[in-house]
């Protein structure tokens, strides 16, 4: 059931400083809906919707819910929004629940945001922050001005902007979330579905489990809809397959020679990449694109908003031509500063696959320096399942050091940890460090000049890369590196 933003009234987030939830509330807060809501923390994104006018609380208590909040004209709430980490325990929850209050998850709210006008839902198993964040800043480029709602900031060359913006236009770009479930909310006129694979078994349990949820998403469209999905993913081929057995209409996109849109030409490089995108979708002749964002990967993101875009009724050349002024989102190769020559960069990844399209784009980057990783491994039944996986991929690298789990929603488990990985690995490259802070300076003082130092994975790891900037510092100031090209981000 979706329901009609007018009737949600007083809406109150738990953990509304979390990535998607904060999004959420600005759009909701954009709409004119009177939305407040609580944090276990302050952080920027609770500062960033104060400065709108959102009130946030630090600290969870049932009086915010029932009663909190008329000092600042809340008054008590009608509808409360979730995420799938908020647990039943909290007293906030509690308290919703025994007063009888309509409680919605996060995508929920998101559903009632898009109903009405033309949605885009953009899922998979890796990619779907970035081609989410593409789409938007094509549509915007090309003058759509969409509605967006993406679990990251958006980086521009004005700066960072947040992850969710109230356009004029009827469209609202959704990323969709498989982790919990909750992608099976949206009934969009559009859907993506980047990749398929094994993760999040701690919901599912099993792969099959996956495809068919994946499919189920994808059979979700509003009538007449479309979906776009990569023919070069085994996983996401599989799902159009089924959908196009069905009746359903399916644009496929990627290097594959029977792809609707095919990609060709393709080269990625240390300042970006670029391709020609050939397909009936975008007129007989074939347009050529060009990114400001390194990796392959990136050049199967960026066709995929190119196929999302025409779609929705942008033509093509100025689709592709808007591609190029994508410069990224936060936490996805974002770079945080250099110091003796070596480069510090920051990233989201926290899946094999996402580690190694990582990588790969990174050599492009580094070459001829050598890319070191700080990988912290989120999740403990992540760790576990996917160790062998994680140990391969990472191997790419030229040295690693892998730091204690981010245990996120998950209850501590001390048969895994860092050594899982590492026990995997070559003993010359891969060292296994608990301490995230000692981690930081081992990775500090393995770098050399030229080299790139990645500081990976889903959790606080992201915090690590003023730590190693310092340590390389004190590394110049010893004279163990020569002092060029000190900056920070």
């Amino acid at each position: 059931m979706t329901h009609a933003v007018a009737d949600l009234g007083r809406v109150h987030m738990i953990g509304i400083g979390g990535a998607g939830m904060s999004v959420i509330a600005h759009l909701l807060h954009a709409r004119g809906v009177p939305v407040r809501g609580s944090d276990g923390v302050e952080s920027a994104a609770v500062a960033r919707l104060r400065a709108a006018g959102v009130p946030v609380w630090v600290g969870h208590d049932a009086a915010h819910v029932t009663g909190g909040g008329d000092d600042d004209g809340t008054g008590p709430a009608d509808t409360v929004v979730v995420s799938s980490a908020v647990r039943e325990t909290n007293p906030e929850l509690a308290a919703a629940r025994a007063a009888g209050l309509r409680v919605l998850h996060r995508s929920e709210a998101l559903a009632a945001l898009m109903a009405g006008g033309r949605g885009v839902a953009v899922a998979g198993a890796a990619g779907k922050t970035t081609t989410s964040a593409m789409l938007a800043a094509v549509l915007r480029e090309a003058g759509a001005d969409p509605s967006y709602a993406i679990g990251s900031t958006v980086r521009t060359a004005d700066g960072e902007t947040p992850g969710g913006h109230l356009g004029s236009s009827d469209i609202l770009v959704a990323e969709a979330d498989e982790s919990d479930g909750s992608f099976l909310n949206y009934e969009p006129v559009v859907s993506v579905v980047t990749n398929v694979e094994p993760d999040h078994l701690d919901h599912w349990g099993t792969a099959e489990a996956i495809h068919a949820a994946f499919v189920d998403f994808a059979g979700r469209l509003v009538p007449g809809g479309t979906l776009v999905a990569c023919a070069d993913d085994d996983g996401s081929r599989a799902v159009a397959g089924e959908i196009a057995a069905t009746g359903g209409r399916v644009v496929t996109y990627g290097e594959s020679g029977d792809a609707d849109v095919r990609i060709a030409d393709l080269v990625a490089g240390a300042d970006g990449a670029t391709a020609t995108l050939h397909g009936p979708l975008l007129g007989p002749e074939p347009l050529p694109l060009r990114l400001a964002v390194p990796g392959r990967h990136n050049v199967l993101n960026a066709t995929a908003a190119v196929a999302a875009a025409v779609l929705l009724g942008v033509p093509p050349v100025d689709a592709v031509t808007a591609a190029r002024a994508f410069v990224g989102t936060g936490r996805r190769f974002e770079p945080r500063g250099a110091a003796g020559g070596v480069r510090v960069v920051d990233d989201y990844a926290h899946h094999p696959t996402k580690v190694a399209a990582l990588l790969e784009a990174a050599r492009t980057v580094a070459a001829p320096g050598r890319v070191l990783v700080l990988f912290q491994p989120h999740l403990y039944s992540r760790t576990r399942d996917f160790a062998t996986d994680f140990a391969r991929v990472l191997s790419l690298a030229d040295e690693v050091v892998v730091t204690g789990v981010y245990a996120a929603r998950e209850d501590p488990d001390p048969a895994v940890g860092p050594r899982t990985i590492t026990a995997l690995m070559s003993p010359v490259t891969a060292h296994a460090v608990d301490d995230m802070h000692d981690a930081a300076r081992e990775v500090a003082d393995l770098a050399r000049p030229g080299d790139l130092v990645l500081t990976v994975g889903a959790g606080d790891v992201t915090t690590l890369g003023p730590r190693i900037l310092d340590r390389l510092a004190e590394r110049v100031a010893a004279g163990e590196l020569a002092a060029t090209g000190t900056t920070r981000r």
